[in-house]
């Protein structure tokens, strides 16, 4: 049978790691398939890097555009990343008749209901396993694997980056500032780490995560987003000495009132499998009414990994590629007359558990004052950890953790807390689920 021939734009360490696998695994690919899939073009800015990589057969060149208006070239493969041109190329492949694999995340959490809307106008398909958590096959398992269920919630550490920053703070006790350099140093994070480290890259993967488990628009501006940076290393002790791991999580939750979704440092119990993911490894869990509690585990990036998606996503164009496009899997999993615009909701209106810690002079009646004021906010505590002062200290740590609470209940209280003249400085308050 005739081949699928592909334009693969990017030929970095993703782009590399694709064709690497595609040419290694060709045999197997080819009997998954149904016919065999071959890159044919190569779109680069470094057009001696692409040579060294793919040698001689295919071809070369440092115009994307004439790739994807290329009347031979079936499926585009899009791993240039960012939000300029390669939106440009997308929608311009799209409109030229042809399927798009991506990887690009931030475009797709962007831009992701005119690029769908623009492919269902146009019969063609838009796939992005490998946009969200590298070589694990949550995109799939969201839109297929679990369709049978109404999804409640799901939780997942889905950027390495701030996952081995934050195992190493833990085990090594030491400041973020000094584990980022480290992170650097040996590759994990990039020379700006920004995306990473303020969450953004996470809420992301997070955002299209939830519109396919919940058959909602995408609506990145919606997310409520918060890194790890202020994040101290003493709270990472206290969290494990009271039973707990930090963790940055991607959490989007079905609420009566609307959908929470949301990136911030989440304290996890010590026992869930999740907590204890380390390194850059990455993983999600998804809870459905009908099946439970699943857990995706595996490599968030990297070359093959991160490739291993790219051509799961390309066998299964080729095996719908001559199909009925009214008979393929919806790109947002529900049918797209049946995306409902349901609200996202404010993080003042999410419900959770919280994790403080307040610095306060070391003196009868400091206790009582601070348990009034969330007592006043129906906030009760469900354990609390008090620090002696050291020796010639007047100031101790009392450490302090809620039962579930509206976050704005949460503002009031802090807010109190902080005016009080036995408080000093500023409460630090962390999420804390229980999963």
């Amino acid at each position: 049978m005739k081949p699928i021939n592909v334009g693969l734009l990017g030929i970095g360490t993703v782009g590399g790691g694709t064709f690497t696998v595609l040419k290694r695994n060709e045999e197997e690919i080819t009997r998954r398939a149904g016919r065999p899939i071959r890159i044919t073009a190569v779109a680069d800015k470094n057009l001696e890097l692409a040579k060294s990589i793919v040698g001689s057969g295919v071809r070369l060149t440092d115009d994307a555009f004439s790739i994807v208006t290329d009347p031979e070239i079936d499926i585009v493969v899009e791993l240039i990343g960012g939000y300029g041109v390669a939106k440009e190329l997308v929608l311009k492949a799209i409109e030229n008749g042809k399927h798009v694999v991506t990887a690009n995340k931030a475009l797709l959490a962007v831009h992701g209901n005119e690029i769908f809307a623009a492919a269902q106008k146009k019969g063609v398909m838009v796939a992005f396993e490998a946009a969200v958590a590298g070589g694990i096959p949550i995109i799939k398992a969201l839109r297929e694997g679990l369709s049978a269920n109404r999804i409640q919630w799901l939780a997942g550490i889905i950027n390495g980056t701030t996952n081995f920053i934050l195992s190493e703070m833990r085990d090594k006790g030491l400041p973020f500032a000094d584990v980022l350099k480290e992170a650097q140093r040996l590759g994990y994070a990039e020379a700006d780490p920004t995306f990473d480290i303020e969450g953004v890259d996470a809420a992301h993967k997070a955002t299209l995560m939830a519109s396919i488990a919940f058959g909602v628009p995408i609506q990145f501006d919606k997310a409520y987003v918060e890194g790890i940076t202020k994040l101290d290393a003493a709270d990472i002790k206290y969290a494990e000495q009271l039973g707990y791991r930090i963790k940055l999580l991607g959490i989007a939750r079905r609420r009566p009132q609307g959908i929470e979704l949301r990136v911030h440092p989440t304290l996890i119990p010590a026992k869930r499998l999740i907590a204890n993911v380390e390194g850059a490894m990455n993983a999600v869990l998804v809870q459905g009414d009908a099946v439970g509690a699943t857990l995706y585990y595996g490599k968030g990036a990297g070359a093959e990994p991160t490739a291993s998606a790219v051509i799961a996503d390309l066998v299964d164009v080729t095996r719908l590629h001559t199909s009925d496009p009214e008979h393929r899997v919806p790109h947002l999993a529900f049918q797209p007359d049946q995306i409902t615009d349901v609200p996202m909701l404010p993080i003042e209106e999410v419900e959770t558990s919280y994790y403080l810690r307040l610095r306060v002079l070391d003196r009868p009646g400091v206790l009582a004052d601070i348990t009034r004021i969330l007592a006043d906010q129906s906030i009760s505590i469900d354990a609390m950890l008090q620090r002696e002062p050291e020796e010639g200290e007047s100031q101790t740590d009392i450490i302090i953790l809620t039962h579930l609470t509206i976050e704005k209940n949460m503002d009031t209280a802090i807010a109190k807390i902080e005016n009080l003249d036995s408080v000093t400085g500023k409460v630090t308050r962390l999420r804390l689920e229980n999963l």
